[in-house]
């Protein structure tokens, strides 16, 4: 499709990232970096990459959002390696795949420090391609359902150029993460680089951060905590939510298939503030109450990804309903919050 500018690169291609990768008598494991790999995402990525013995997996993360928590039990494998750094800095190593994650994703982390965020996204990206094409090596982006903005059209696909506000509170990482691709792209066509871009919609699951400020978190933790749901006002705006297992499911089968995307990733269940709050209500605390607060600046009304995309493409879809994915969470967060379930 000529609008995403897949027009083929004529570069030379460039050397394999092991010189043993095609030896006769020893074949070397594949390499795959995770920026980011100690976040939320990441950490599943690597327990499902981690399943496959032909894998060796790097991780890059600075813990600005991460925990190496969400990796302990990785720590010391032969075929895992943790490195502390920021992709913001320039990374010198061999790889054969890039999962590039890296990036605060949730409004009080992004809000906190806007230059921060928007350096990761724009510099962050840069470095690496800049690796990926030094090594040969295939870059897969985590996009976002936010460079959609605030939608004009609903529900959004991929050919939807979205409406985002360039200079509001979230725009350093709405805007950060459109330059990101445009950066994937303009690597792709002047330098042959192997690109794909997920645009990931809301994500859910064990090892989110409990206070980060995003809907479900916060839900699921007041209502362990018997504190009142707080819902943002109007209360009517929508969000889809992916359980995190689904969402690896997804990213992998893009890295490992033949589109550059950029391909919708998320789960068109689509739910009000409201609804998701009576639903963590009824499934965790009966007895708490749900009140409503004023709403963030630039906070868009709906979300709902069309994933036919995915589907045609990738042969996938979400299998895990709201309602089967929140007790999961549940067990999580009491298990980190240690406070257990009343008799």
């Amino acid at each position: 499709m000529a609008s995403n500018g897949d027009n083929n690169a004529s570069a030379k291609p460039p050397p394999e990232p092991s010189p043993l990768r095609k030896a006769k008598f020893f074949q070397a494991n594949m390499r795959i970096l995770v920026t980011g790999g100690a976040g939320f995402i990441g950490s599943h990525l690597v327990d499902r990459l981690m399943q496959n013995e032909k894998n060796e997996v790097i991780v890059v993360d600075n813990y600005f959002t991460g925990s190496k928590d969400n990796l302990k039990q990785w720590m010391g494998h032969p075929r895992f390696e943790l490195i502390r750094h920021d992709v913001t800095e320039p990374l010198l190593i061999e790889v054969d795949q890039i999962y590039h994650l890296a990036c605060p994703a949730s409004p009080i982390f992004y809000k906190y420090n806007p230059v921060k965020t928007i350096k990761t996204n724009v510099i962050g990206t840069l470095n690496m391609l800049g690796l990926a094409k030094r090594v040969g090596a295939r870059i897969l982006l985590t996009s976002t359902s936010e460079v959609y903005g605030d939608p004009l059209i609903h529900p959004q696909d991929e050919s939807y150029w979205g409406n985002v506000n360039p200079i509001g509170v979230r725009s350093c990482y709405d805007e950060g993460k459109r330059v990101a691709e445009t950066l994937m792209f303009d690597y792709h066509r002047q330098h042959g680089i192997e690109i794909r871009i997920a645009r990931i919609f809301n994500t859910y699951g064990p090892r989110m951060n409990i206070d980060d400020g995003r809907v479900v978190s916060n839900f699921i933790a007041q209502a362990i905590r018997d504190e009142p749901l707080t819902v943002q006002l109007p209360g009517t705006q929508t969000r889809s939510f992916c359980y995190v297992s689904d969402m690896v499911d997804g990213l992998i089968r893009l890295m490992e298939g033949d589109n550059t995307g950029p391909i919708n990733i998320g789960n068109p269940g689509e739910f009000t503030m409201l609804e998701l709050a009576e639903n963590v209500k009824e499934l965790i605390n009966p007895e708490v109450q749900i009140i409503t607060v004023e709403n963030t600046p630039d906070d868009p009304r709906q979300r709902k990804p069309v994933i036919t995309k995915a589907k045609s493409l990738l042969g996938w879809e979400p299998t895990i309903k709201l309602r089967d994915g929140i007790p999961l969470m549940e067990d999580d967060f009491r298990g980190r919050l240690g406070i257990s379930r009343k008799k």
